[in-house]
């Protein structure tokens, strides 16, 4: 069984307020995106339990036994008896970019595991054990645009539509961590919600929808400004940081040229 788990940009990004718990309110749209990391899921050893994982491609950092993926295969082997897996990870999605690429593993490894084991869970029970493992991976689960309030986790469907516009997604290289980018920020409750500002026409979006992040994270690293900066400069007819950073993107009317970037860069040109 071989997956391809989709990565996602954020439209817009508002930090609302901090919480009793130490966490954020925030609100966001969030939109599935086709760079993606490639899985296969095999059969283990027979008559045994318990997950083998090989990872190769990029670099991810920690124990195998911190991967989502694994945590995904835990959680369910705690409820149902599955057969023990092997999964070949090939990572294509940066780590610390903004673009969930953990999360969508870890709600794939989960939406796998359901239908190699004929296990019958309902999507909304998937969505609930895919929140336990983080943030935004209960989004993976269906992956259809949804506007994200609380502390990212609560979903209410968004009608945006980018059919056919061609998004530059650049990462340089730098990895943002979730605590820095958050220490940066004031929370302040928004002018206008953004599924409110995602109904104008793109063109409007670039002065009215804002990701809150990115003015102390660019201050911080000055690099990333300058992909935005450059993504602008070439035509994009928005671009943003996304999430927390460190991945930009800008949307484009007509495919865009590959820019003459760095060694250490990565990037993706995908149609939506």
């Amino acid at each position: 069984m071989i997956r391809y788990p989709k990565s996602k940009i954020n439209l817009g990004l508002h930090v609302t307020e901090k919480r009793s718990d130490g966490y954020h309110n925030i609100e966001t749209v969030f939109h599935c995106i086709d760079w993606t990391d490639i899985m296969e899921i095999l059969p283990g050893p027979k008559h045994s339990r318990g997950i083998e994982i090989h990872i190769s491609g990029l670099a991810v950092s920690g124990k195998h036994r911190d991967n989502l993926i694994v945590k995904a295969y835990n959680q369910l082997a705690q409820d149902y008896s599955l057969d023990a897996v092997k999964v070949y990870l090939h990572k294509q999605v940066p780590m610390g970019a903004g673009l969930g690429g953990g999360s969508a593993d870890a709600a794939a490894m989960l939406n796998a595991l359901n239908e190699l084991f004929q296990l019958n869970i309902s999507g909304s029970e998937l969505e609930q054990r895919a929140a336990k493992l983080g943030a935004d991976c209960a989004f993976f689960i269906e992956g259809n645009p949804v506007y994200a309030t609380g502390t990212g986790t609560t979903f209410s469907p968004c009608n945006v539509d980018l059919k056919g516009w061609h998004i530059y997604v650049i990462h340089p290289g730098v990895h943002v961590g979730t605590a820095e980018a958050y220490s940066g920020v004031v929370p302040r409750k928004s002018d206008i919600p953004i599924p409110e500002i995602l109904l104008l026409p793109v063109e409007e979006w670039k002065h009215k929808l804002k990701n809150d992040f990115e003015v102390s994270v660019f201050a911080k690293h000055k690099e990333i400004a300058e992909v935005k900066d450059n993504l602008y400069h070439h035509g994009a007819v928005y671009a943003a940081m996304s999430g927390s950073g460190s991945a930009v993107y800008g949307l484009f009317r007509e495919k865009p040229a590959q820019l003459n970037l760095p060694a250490n860069y990565r990037s993706k040109i995908t149609t939506l």
